[in-house]
Formats: structure tokens, C-alpha cells, sequence
């Protein structure tokens, strides 16, 4: 079903859909948690900030649990709470990142590897264990099995930045992880669609962070895109609310481009 603006728009309606949306105190998390809400979804929000996060969600009408994706043990819990609270779970939006800050060349062997180790933990081996954990759940929906897991990858995933060889590499796996669970699910005869949304460069938490170790960093990413911008992060919740609605059931193993045609132009134009 759809649900009409006044202004004359169609939106989806994600009435009783549960979600859970991870990464959710802080940019697309937070935009993410506040559309779903705005369309009718109970969502359980989480992340490592419990202050920040809580504070989001209390104030749109959220659940919130504080999660550390990497913990693979916590993911289980993280589920069963959604499915104590909603009775099922319908959408995961696996959107909690973070960025390494180094290059292949930078610091020392043990600097380099705690570094890789802890950016792969969050941005892949978390989002893994999230897919894994709520198509256990899915399966088991009332009414069959069914379900929407939405990982959020990167532009980085595609044309790689040289500064940061973790966050590149992780969010390529995001990208191959994503079609490989999309493509099991299919053949497992499962309602369980998974798909990627690439953002491009957004005013996040991230490239916030991202522009401390690397200054100047957020003006040269906004001069990739033709409308020469950084994203509103509810720009790219739109496209997550969209792969979330049952308007698109063919639609799986999918990359959503929501980067403002960075990766349509030629880089020397």
C-alpha cells in the first residue's frame, strides 16, 4: 500500500513492519530511524552511542538498544528483543560503520593491522552477522517467511580511496555479501530480499571523522558529484525506505546508487 502527501506526493506504507536499524544515533542511521517511523514501521534503533541513540529514538518513537555490531554473540539478542517487542521482524537496515584512516602505507605492521582488524569487525564481519541473525528470525515471520535487509555500502566499494584501505575494502565486501546472500535466500525459496544502497558523499558522522584525518577531504568528495554537494542523509533514507516496502519483490542482490552521479561521469569532466 501507499500512502499520499499533501503536497501530491505517494510514499510508501510500512505499517506493520518492525525494523531494526543499526548505526541509528548519527546521520543516514538517524535519518534512516526517523522515515521508517515517518511511514509507519516500528523500529528498534542501536548503537555503540546509548546516549545519542537514545535520545533519537525516544524523541520519534523508537525502541532502543545500545549494540557494538561486532559482537557476534550480541546479534541474537539484538533480534530477539525486536521480535519480543514487535512480534516479528521485517527490515534490517545494516548501516553502522566507521572509517580506518589509513592507507596502505601508513604506520607500522601493528598499527596497520589493529586498524584493519577493527574497521573489517564493524563494517563487515557486523553486517554479516546482522544478515545472518535476521534471516534466521525472517523465516520464522508470521505468515511465512519474508523480509527486507538493506546493507549500506559505499562509492568507496567501486573506486576505492587510496587513504583509507580498510573502509574501501569492507565496503566492497558489503557489496559481495549482499548479492551472495540475496542470491542464497532466492534459491532457498525464502521472501527474504537483500540489496545495497551506495551512498556517495554524505554530511555524516563519518566523513566528518574522515575530514579530521584528511583535510579538505569533504570539499574535494562534494566536487565529484555533478550537482557539486554532499548528500542530505534523508536523501539516502528515502532510498532505504524505498528497498523496505513490498512494491519491489523482484527487486534483490540489487546496488542502489544514491551518490548524485559521481559514479556516472568520467573523472576527468
Amino acid at each position: 500500500m501507499r500512502r499520499h502527501l499533501a503536497t501530491g506526493g505517494i510514499v510508501p506504507d510500512l505499517s506493520g513492519k518492525a525494523a531494526i536499524v543499526t548505526g541509528c544515533a548519527s546521520g543516514i542511521g538517524a535519518a534512516t530511524v526517523r522515515r521508517l517511523i515517518a511511514d509507519g514501521a516500528q523500529v528498534l534503533g542501536t548503537d555503540v552511542n546509548a546516549e545519542a541513540g537514545k535520545v533519537l529514538c525516544d524523541e520519534v518513537g523508537a525502541s532502543f538498544v545500545q549494540q557494538d555490531v561486532s559482537d557476534r554473540g550480541r546479534w541474537a539478542e539484538i533480534v530477539t528483543a525486536a521480535v519480543q517487542t514487535f512480534g516479528r521482524l521485517d527490515i534490517l537496515v545494516n548501516n553502522a560503520g566507521m572509517v580506518s584512516g589509513a592507507s596502505i602505507g601508513d604506520g607500522s605492521d601493528e598499527e596497520m593491522f589493529a586498524a584493519w582488524d577493527q574497521v573489517m569487525a564493524v563494517n563487515l564481519t557486523g553486517t554479516m552477522a546482522g544478515c545472518r541473525a535476521a534471516i534466521a528470525s525472517m523465516k520464522d515471520n508470521p505468515g511465512g517467511a519474508s523480509g527486507s535487509i538493506i546493507n549500506i555500502a559505499s562509492t568507496t566499494a567501486i573506486t576505492p580511496l587510496p587513504t583509507d584501505v580498510g573502509y574501501s575494502a569492507s565496503k566492497a565486501g558489503v557489496r559481495a555479501l549482499t548479492k551472495s546472500v540475496a542470491t542464497w535466500c532466492a534459491k532457498q525459496g525464502l521472501a527474504i530480499r537483500c540489496n545495497s544502497v551506495i551512498p556517495g558523499a554524505t554530511e555524516t558522522g563519518i566523513l566528518n571523522a574522515a575530514e579530521e584525518v584528511t583535510p579538505g577531504l569533504k570539499a574535494a568528495v562534494a566536487a565529484t558529484s555533478p550537482m557539486n554537494r554532499l548528500a542530505d542523509p534523508a536523501e539516502t533514507a528515502a532510498a532505504i525506505a524505498f528497498l523496505a516496502n513490498d512494491e519491489c519483490p523482484f527487486m534483490t542482490g540489487a546496488d542502489m546508487l544514491v551518490d548524485g552521479g559521481a559514479l556516472s561521469i568520467h573523472p576527468g569532466f
